[in-house]
């Protein structure tokens, strides 16, 4: 018998939820599972869905377990893995950060040489660390890093950080960030490269470039056309059409979803007109 492809995906914490959303808008169309269910399936493709911890992934994927799975960038780089980072996914953005009380005296990373650092991610701290030239005892703490200090287990911290305000509520401030991460489909290294792989990835990947782009439409004065050919933040050249209108063209044009909020005034002072923005739902590039 075929042995179905499967995939791993966290079974909780904050890649659980983005990780699903992918999987249904790449149109996988999973069974929803219940509470306690390990393992589910999907209607529409001979692959099946195994929820594990985050931190399990990567050796679920090194060992052959699984075909693919979702996990950290963090984790994949902590474990030193065997796994090949096939895909970025655009969620669970966030950054290893050193940090010390407020009352404490640094001000660079430098000044934790000699430290006592408590961290869930010691192989990439003390690798990051000895890059600045600091030498320090690193303290393996699983949760809870935040408390450490108040709890005297340790002078500083290594930890992820999102948005800042876990540091800020435990009292704390950051030094520099040491590591950048985000959600990833990784894969077994060393494995060829099968149709299933190769098609999740790809179908994976339209529905993430889609949701990093929307779809321009306007109207634009003929005379005003290369400056706003020239004023679109695009890799390709946009789609130009004549209008029954004399003198006005349309503009259709991807442009990446951070550039709508300082482009759509720009477009307004060239004298753009009926400016439509829509969602794309897959994007090959």
């Amino acid at each position: 018998m075929t042995r179905r492809f499967t995939i791993a995906i966290p079974s909780k914490g904050r890649l659980r939820e983005p990780s699903w959303s992918l999987l249904e808008a790449s149109g996988l169309a999973p069974e929803e599972p219940g509470e306690r269910v390990l393992i589910t399936h999907c209607r529409n493709a001979d692959i099946d869905i195994l929820f594990v911890r985050a931190d399990d992934v990567p050796e679920y994927v090194q060992d052959g377990v699984v075909d693919c799975g979702i996990t950290g960038l963090d984790l994949v780089a902590e474990r030193r893995s065997a796994v090949d980072v096939l895909l970025e996914l655009g969620f669970g953005s966030c950054s290893l950060q050193a940090a010390v009380p407020n009352e404490d005296s640094a001000t660079t990373l430098a000044d934790l040489s000699g430290r006592r650092i408590a961290t869930s991610h010691p192989y990439l701290a003390a690798t990051a660390l000895a890059k600045s030239g600091v030498t320090a005892e690193f303290i393996p703490v699983s949760g809870s890093v935040e408390i450490a200090p108040r709890l005297q287990l340790a002078e500083a911290i290594v930890d992820l950080v999102s948005t800042g305000s876990t540091l800020r509520s435990n009292g704390l401030r950051t030094l520099g960030v040491l590591f950048e991460s985000q959600a990833v489909l990784i894969g077994r290294s060393g494995q060829a490269t099968n149709e299933a792989r190769s098609t999740l990835t790809t179908v994976l990947g339209s529905v993430v470039n889609a949701r990093a782009n929307r779809y321009l439409l306007c109207n634009v004065p003929a005379e005003k056309l290369d400056e706003m050919i020239a004023l679109l933040p695009t890799k390709g050249s946009p789609s130009v059409m004549p209008l029954a209108a004399n003198g006005t063209v349309a503009v259709h044009a991807l442009v990446p979803a951070v550039a709508i909020w300082s482009l759509l005034p720009q477009l307004e002072a060239l004298g753009a007109s009926s400016i439509l923005t829509l969602p794309v739902e897959r994007m090959v590039p």
